[in-house]
């Protein structure tokens, strides 16, 4: 298991192939599918395959992508955020996900805290967006809680809906002295 940050409540870490279970009930929950859209995951074998094309080989290209947000006291995976390189977007994408259980709880919010400290001292990326579908009222209001300032409006491919971009830029850093 590689660990990214840990709070009190939760770690994140990467995804795992063996998360494939996890990452199956994830893509097909009915809000996933409405805001995110339909990855055509239908079974276990198919999730593997989708994590190992998408957030493990990211790990490998980029040195970062979605991971596997935990709650400590548990071990239960709750859902995902990270880093994606997404086409169609010139910056770094935050993205993240949880299951029906686990929304409302704050850990959206506390996994991108730490999801973004880590893309400043980390990843040392000096801009971030995030993109939400213009009426997923859930993920905008974490994204201004995480300080995220709404920008325009982008279609990320031809014909396709529209969605609301926010960015953040990188905090400043303190200059070293003489």
């Amino acid at each position: 298991m590689t660990l990214v940050r840990q709070t009190q409540r939760l770690d994140v870490r990467h995804l795992e192939p063996d998360d494939a279970p996890f990452m199956l009930e994830l893509l097909n929950d009915p809000d996933w599918l409405r805001y995110i859209g339909d990855r055509g995951v239908r079974t276990t074998s198919e999730a593997r395959t989708y994590l190992e094309n998408g957030a493990i080989r990211s790990y490998r290209e980029h040195g970062f992508g979605l991971y596997c947000v935990v709650r400590r006291d548990t071990g239960a995976s709750t859902g995902i955020c990270g880093l994606v390189r997404r086409p169609g977007l010139d910056d770094v994408d935050l993205g993240f996900a949880f299951l029906p259980a686990y929304r409302s709880l704050g850990y959206a919010t506390e996994a991108g805290r730490v999801t973004m400290h880590h893309a400043w001292t980390d990843c040392a990326l000096t801009r971030v967006v995030a993109i939400t579908s213009a009426d997923n009222g859930g993920s905008i209001r974490v994204l201004e809680k995480l300080g995220f300032i709404f920008e325009k409006f982008v279609g990320l491919t031809p014909g396709a809906d529209e969605v609301r971009l926010f960015g953040i830029a990188a905090p400043l850093r303190e200059a070293s002295p003489p």
